[in-house]
């Protein structure tokens, strides 16, 4: 009769040769889903400054904010100004700087925009104020409650917000941050310290992109870094946002493909397209324009938006400037409500066929 093997009697690293270890197998795939996480992570994200010493601009307003911090005397904050400014990243580096590693434990943080209704004053906000704050290090313990486009929020929401501010002031810090502050009620402004955020200068935004480009080794023209800043128009996320889809598209970021990646007009189309409706009769420029707008799957509030840019830079009397400028803002307007290109781009050149008009008429 044959001895019964025991499942125990097998050597357990005899009964695993040649295959890893369970352990070893978790381990590999969570390394290798960190790595996954840490590539696919928008580079937004990835380059969020961590403390306030890494936030690019607006150094008195953020100098401040620390100095309050650091004295436990933090009041209420309304931060208002263009998006991509650095609002959310001041606030949560307070918050990182206040709590460390429990940050997430002491923040409440939501977008207005989605929780926009009374029920989240009442309800989520509410619970959260009311509950007991912990001390860290002697630090200040209150906690903190971000309100991402509060401008969003409905005007009883508001009214109900003050309320709580009121009640809950002892324990709880607001911060709310807006684009446009004239939709905050003039209630909740008076509870609050007012910072504005101006776009950033390109200095700035020149200097975090090389930031980034150093960090993910990007191969990068100077041409390509102008079209960044000159593109993102004071918004770090749009700057960021457009380099990383650009490297996405192309190996080399140069001026062309960062252009060709966001759909704008080239500079040298601009130029081209002012040239025909500076001096080319109508049907030639409209036939001209036409072509180039469908050659180049260009879209034409894009072209009015470039066009209107350039005409600062045509010497011509300030009233027929003033007056080109606000008939370019006109066929804007209208292409928002979806009006017919083709009409508008007839309305495109009968505005600078007025204005050659007007500056000959000056001339003689």
């Amino acid at each position: 009769m044959t001895d019964q093997v025991s499942l125990m009697d097998i050597d357990e690293e005899d009964y695993t040769i040649g295959f890893p270890a369970k352990h070893d197998k978790e381990q590999s795939v969570v390394a290798a889903g960190a790595s996954l996480d840490r590539k696919a992570t928008p580079w937004v994200e990835k380059y969020r400054p961590q403390s306030l010493a890494d936030v690019a601009a607006h150094r008195d307003i953020v100098d401040t904010i620390d100095r309050l911090t650091s004295e436990n005397r933090l009041p209420h904050l309304l931060l208002y100004g263009p998006p991509g400014t650095g609002k959310t990243s001041t606030i949560l580096a307070v918050a990182r700087k206040l709590y460390g590693s429990q940050y997430h434990n002491m923040i409440l943080e939501l977008n207005a925009s989605d929780d926009r209704g009374i029920d989240v004053v009442r309800k989520q906000i509410q619970d959260f104020a009311s509950t007991q704050s912990f001390s860290f290090s002697g630090k200040l313990s209150v906690k903190v409650v971000l309100l991402d486009e509060a401008d969003a929020m409905t005007k009883d929401a508001q009214f109900a917000l003050r309320r709580v501010i009121e009640k809950y002031t002892k324990n709880t810090r607001f911060a709310l941050i807006c684009n446009h502050v004239n939709k905050i009620i003039p209630a909740l402004q008076s509870r609050c310290t007012r910072f504005r955020f101006a776009p950033l200068d390109p200095l700035h935004v020149a200097d975090r992109l090389k930031h980034v480009i150093a960090s993910e080794r990007l191969d990068v023209t100077e041409s390509g870094l102008e079209a960044l800043i000159r593109l993102s128009n004071g918004d770090m996320r749009k700057a960021l946002n457009i380099l990383q889809a650009t490297h996405m598209a192309s190996q080399q970021i140069t001026e062309e493909a960062v252009y060709l990646c966001t759909g704008n007009p080239l500079p040298k189309d601009i130029e081209q397209i002012a040239y025909w409706l500076l001096n080319e009769s109508f049907a030639t420029s409209y036939k001209q324009i036409s072509e180039i707008k469908m050659k180049k799957g260009l879209a034409l509030v894009d072209i009015i938006r470039e066009v209107t840019m350039f005409v600062f830079k045509i010497k011509m009397p300030s009233d027929v400037r003033i007056k080109l400028i606000n008939g370019l803002a006109d066929i804007e307007y209208r292409l928002s409500f979806a009006c017919n290109d083709k009409l508008q781009v007839g309305s495109l050149i009968a505005c600078f066929t007025d204005a050659r008009s007007a500056v000959v008429a000056t001339v003689k």
